[in-house]
C-alpha cells in the first residue's frame, strides 16, 4: 500500500467519525423525552435515531412484555393476563388454527385443506365479513354514510412520520391509526403524537402475524400486550382502544371471538391501495397510483352514493405516506367526507377510558373534528442514541432485524393471501 493511500484512508475514517459524532450530538440536542419535542424534529434520520423512554425501559426490564417483533405468548409471571385468558375461554369456539405456523406465518397456505363452504368466515379465503358464529358482530368493511371514505393507516407508528402527521394537521384531517404493539414500544413518542393530534387509535396486534395461524393463547397475547391493562398502547399513549384490524386481513370466527371477548371491534376494508406492495412482486409506484385513481373514479361515478367505503392504506414507509399526501386533494374532491372509522360509525367513546371522546359524524362534517382529549402527559425519559427505539435502553439490533424481516420478507409474502394463494377445496 502506498503512503498516500494510507493517509487518504485515515482521512476518510476521520471524516466519517466526525460526521457520526456531529450527527449524534445533533440528535441528542433534540428533545427526545416528550411528544411535543419529538414532533418538532424535521430530519427523518434524526426521527429514526433510537432513543430510550423510561416507562417502556422499566416495563421491559421487569419482563412485563414479550420480546418485540416475535409472536406474543402469555408470560409465565403475568397472573393478570393468565386470569383474563381463563375468563374468556368459554367464549372461544373450537376452531383449529389454519395451516401450520411454519408455512403460514408468512401467508403461504398452499396445501392447506379448507371446506369450500367457508364454515369459519375466513376473510383470507373469500373475504367473508359476516361471522357465522352466533353473537359476533359483522366486521366493519365499509362505512354507512354516503360518499364517505373511512380514512385510516396501518402499521404505525412510523419513526419518520412527522412530515405526514404535519400534513394531516395542516389540513385539519383526522384518521384512524392502526398501531402495532412492537412499533409502539420502539417509538412511543411517535405513538403519543397520534392521540395528541386527535387521531383515533386502534390495535394492529403485537407482531403483525397472520392471526388465524396462531394458537388461542397466542392470539390472546397478540391483543393483550398491544392494548389491555397497562400494556403497550395503554402504557405509552394512555388509552385502551376498542377497535382492531387484522394484519393482511387474516381473520376468522375464532380470532373474532377472542377480539370480541376483549372488547375489540374488527375493522377490515373493501378496497386495497396495495401501497404496501410497492417494490415487491413487480408492483410499481405507477400501479399504486392507478389503484388510487380507480377508487377516485368510482367515487366520482356515484359508486358510493348510498354508502361509503374503506380503503387500505399504510403508514409503513416514506412511499406509502407520500402517496397518501399526493392523492389527498383528489380524494377530498371525489368524496364528500374523509373521516376516521369511529366518526363514520358514531363511535363517540373510542376507548375504555371515559375522558376522551370522538365527535359524531354530524359534528365532524360541521367542522368539529376534535371534541376532547389533549396532549398525553409524557413521563420523562432519557435520550440515548444507542438505546432501543424506546425499548430497553439496550441496542435495538434484535428488534431492528425482526422489523427488517417484517418490512421485507414478511411484506413480500403477505401477497400470498390473493396472489398465488392455493387452497384445496373440499366438495
Amino acid at each position: 500500500m502506498r503512503w498516500s493511500s494510507l493517509f487518504a484512508s485515515q482521512a476518510a475514517v476521520s471524516s466519517a467519525l466526525i460526521a457520526t459524532t456531529l450527527f449524534t450530538l445533533s440528535a441528542s440536542a433534540q428533545d427526545r423525552t416528550t411528544e411535543q419535542g419529538e414532533a418538532q424534529i424535521t430530519d427523518p434520520n434524526q426521527e429514526c435515531t433510537p432513543y430510550s423512554y423510561a416507562p417502556v425501559t422499566a416495563a421491559l426490564a421487569a419482563n412485563k412484555f414479550p420480546p418485540i417483533w416475535t409472536i406474543a405468548t402469555i408470560l409465565p409471571n403475568d397472573t393478570n393476563a393468565q386470569a383474563k385468558y381463563q375468563s374468556i375461554q368459554s367464549q372461544i369456539p373450537n376452531i383449529q388454527p389454519n395451516g401450520s405456523p411454519a408455512s403460514t406465518s408468512t401467508g403461504n397456505f398452499s396445501g392447506f385443506t379448507y371446506p369450500s363452504s367457508d364454515p369459519d368466515c375466513w376473510w383470507t379465503f373469500d373475504q367473508c365479513t359476516t361471522p357465522k358464529l352466533a353473537g359476533l358482530p359483522p366486521d366493519l368493511a365499509g362505512v354507512p354514510e354516503p360518499d364517505t371514505l373511512g380514512y385510516g393507516f396501518d402499521d404505525g407508528p412510523n419513526c419518520s412520520h412527522n412530515a405526514f402527521y404535519d400534513f394531516l394537521s395542516q389540513n385539519n384531517q383526522k384518521a384512524t391509526m392502526f398501531y402495532i404493539g412492537s412499533n409502539v414500544m420502539d417509538w412511543p413518542l411517535e405513538a403519543q403524537r397520534g392521540l395528541a393530534d386527535g387521531h383515533e387509535i386502534c390495535v394492529h396486534t403485537w407482531s403483525h402475524k397472520y392471526t388465524t395461524t396462531l394458537t388461542n393463547d397466542e392470539v390472546f397475547a397478540e391483543f393483550y400486550y398491544s392494548t389491555l391493562s397497562m400494556e403497550a398502547i395503554k402504557l405509552v399513549v394512555g388509552v385502551t382502544p376498542t377497535c382492531w384490524r387484522p394484519p393482511y386481513g387474516d381473520v376468522d370466527d375464532r380470532v373474532r371471538a377472542i377480539a370480541h371477548a376483549l372488547g375489540l371491534r374488527t375493522i377490515i376494508w373493501q378496497y386495497d391501495s396495495n401501497d404496501w406492495r410497492e417494490g415487491f412482486n413487480n408492483v410499481t409506484a405507477a400501479d399504486v397510483d392507478q389503484n388510487y385513481e380507480v377508487l377516485i373514479a368510482r367515487a366520482q361515478s356515484g359508486t358510493y352514493a348510498t354508502g361509503g367505503t374503506i380503503m387500505l392504506t399504510h403508514e409503513l414507509n416514506n412511499f406509502t405516506m407520500s402517496e397518501a399526501m399526493k392523492f389527498y386533494t383528489q380524494l377530498k374532491a371525489a368524496f364528500k367526507y374523509l373521516v376516521p372509522m369511529g366518526v363514520a360509525t358514531n363511535q363517540t367513546q373510542p376507548y375504555v377510558e371515559t375522558n376522551y371522546s370522538l365527535p359524531s359524524f354530524e359534528q365532524y362534517i360541521s367542522g368539529t373534528t376534535t371534541v376532547t382529549g389533549g396532549v398525553p402527559v409524557a413521563t420523562a425519559g432519557s435520550s440515548s442514541s444507542t438505546g432501543s427505539g424506546s425499548s430497553s435502553g439496550k441496542t435495538n439490533s434484535t428488534g431492528a432485524a425482526s422489523r427488517a424481516l417484517y418490512d421485507g420478507f414478511g411484506i413480500l409474502a403477505a401477497g400470498a393471501a390473493f396472489v398465488g394463494f392455493s387452497v384445496k377445496l373440499l366438495a
